[in-house]
């Protein structure tokens, strides 16, 4: 009942998911992630558990290709399943059992794959795929709304529109970037409101968040409030609206 794009930024080692359908809140089910160990997307007849366990597999070295042969060999239901998943040096697998509702399929790609059931056919995942590889260069947050932009513009989800979400890690174990659209009669273009939203103060303070590396984080609010001024600034000056409803300070 989804379609969804898994990738690895391999400048960055960054992994996100995107993923839209209709069905309610599909960032609660489909999405699974963790810093630089692998993402994971489950979906059809979704298991939670495949996720799960496919990255406490991957964080224990198994390739993408053992835990697709390892997590489908065990599960009766696979035949109603559908996941794909990549590592953290962006090899690849997937699996789309042969009972999941027409049309469904995947494609696996460098870095990347694409995986849907449900769909209006496999134009879907297959413009999906090339926005997602001719954006090369833009931030990843961007090339992926826009491959699922694409996908959507070529059939989408064929009984309509519902929830979309949209899943950044970089190295850490929390993520930098986790947005959902639950329910809502245009769930991309709400998803891409709300990364507009981010950009506006949100990104900029995940900036200053603690890591391992670093575990104290920013804790001198002037730089970040600088950043932030200035941006507005810019945007006043170019005459382009906020995107958000409603400003708000940096949280303290």
């Amino acid at each position: 009942m989804t379609w969804s794009i898994v990738a690895r930024e391999p400048e960055t080692g960054h992994l996100a998911i995107a993923v839209a359908t209709r069905f309610f809140a599909v960032g609660s089910i489909v999405p699974h992630i963790r810093g630089g160990i692998g993402a994971v997307a489950t979906q059809a007849f979704a298991s939670p558990l495949y996720g799960i366990d496919g990255l406490a597999m991957l964080a224990a070295g198994h390739t993408p290709t053992e835990i697709l042969q390892a997590l489908s060999a065990r599960d009766e239901g696979r035949e109603q399943r559908q996941f794909h998943l990549i590592d953290s040096k962006g090899n690849s697998a997937a699996f789309t059992g042969a009972r999941c509702i027409d049309w469904a399929g995947h494609l696996v790609d460098d870095n990347v794959s694409v995986a849907g059931n449900m769909l209006a056919g496999p134009q879907v995942i297959a413009e999906t795929l090339a926005t997602f590889k001719k954006t090369t260069g833009k931030p990843l947050a961007e090339r992926l709304l826009e491959a699922m932009r694409a996908g959507e513009h070529a059939g989408g989800d064929k009984r309509g529109k519902q929830s979309a979400a949209l899943v950044i890690y970089r190295d850490q174990d929390y993520a930098w970037l986790n947005i959902r659209v639950d329910d809502s009669a245009d769930p991309l273009a709400e998803l891409e409101r709300l990364y507009a939203v981010a950009q506006e103060r949100y990104l900029h303070v995940a900036e200053t968040m603690p890591t391992r590396q670093n575990p104290s984080g920013m804790t001198d609010r002037r730089e970040i409030d600088e950043r932030i001024a200035a941006l507005e600034a810019a945007r006043i000056a170019e005459g382009r609206p906020s995107a958000s409803f409603a400003t708000a300070p940096v949280p303290s």
